[in-house]
């Protein structure tokens, strides 16, 4: 199945990144986010006991450093997307764990000391996971600080909704399983279920994939790796085998 066009749901402006390097793979993207990333009040960070500071996003990254002007903190990232924003925006003791949440707990307990300060996890108002209950459950004093929300698209904007119903689309990449989730929902409302049995759900990860699965595709492909890289190598694997 050759794909020439592909539904992109991440934040628009992490789509438009994305959307960049299909470009590159002779791929056309539709930008269609789920979420629009708003900014809340940051109150008062507290970060006289803290450590070091957990991102796990890039939207992440970015509310922290505009929440304090701090940069002497060690920052703990999920990935290399989050770490890269994260320094780009003056933070100069910055790690990778170049996986997803599971990954970033492991990095952090087996890097730091319960005994030397809290840590402090950068979040939206909704989180996959528990990573604080996680490092809480290892021993560590662990709090997460809501920066910022990711409200839901209500409905599928007319071009979306018009290129599946035309059969336009051959492939759609979800991010997160609340993205996926989104998407299926807004796509029963629109009464077009049944045009993703032509299409391929690329998928970050297990819950990701897990969560597209509610409906029927013409396959669910997983990334290797849980970050955007490994996503677009296993594109470029569907792209080779045409």
């Amino acid at each position: 199945m050759r794909i020439r066009r592909l539904l992109v749901t991440r934040p628009r402006a992490d789509a438009e990144r994305f959307a960049a390097a299909l470009y590159g793979l002779g791929i056309e993207p539709l930008i269609e986010p789920m979420f629009e990333i708003e900014p809340g009040d940051p109150g008062r960070l507290e970060l006289g006991d803290v450590q070091a500071l957990l991102v796990t996003s890039r939207n992440g990254a970015a509310a922290l450093a505009a929440a304090t002007d701090r940069r002497d903190l060690a920052v703990f990232a999920v990935g290399e997307a989050s770490a890269a924003t994260a320094r780009a925006l003056g933070f100069a003791e910055v790690a990778s764990a170049d996986g997803d949440a599971a990954a970033l707990a492991a990095m952090v307990i087996s890097r730091l000391k319960p005994a030397d300060g809290a840590l402090l996890h950068i979040a939206g108002k909704a989180v996959a996971g528990d990573l604080v209950g996680t490092l809480a459950a290892a021993g560590f004093t662990a709090r997460r600080h809501v920066l910022y929300e990711a409200r839901a698209a209500t409905a599928l904007s007319p071009a979306c909704a018009a290129a599946l119903a035309g059969g336009e689309l051959e492939a759609a990449a979800f991010f997160s399983p609340r993205t996926a989730a989104t998407f299926i929902r807004l796509v029963q409302a629109a009464t077009l279920r049944d045009r993703l049995a032509a299409m391929i759900a690329f998928c970050l990860s297990p819950a990701a994939a897990a969560a597209a699965s509610t409906v029927p595709w013409r396959r669910v492909a997983v990334a290797e790796r849980p970050n955007q890289a490994a996503l677009l190598e296993l594109l470029q694997q569907e792209v080779d085998a045409r």
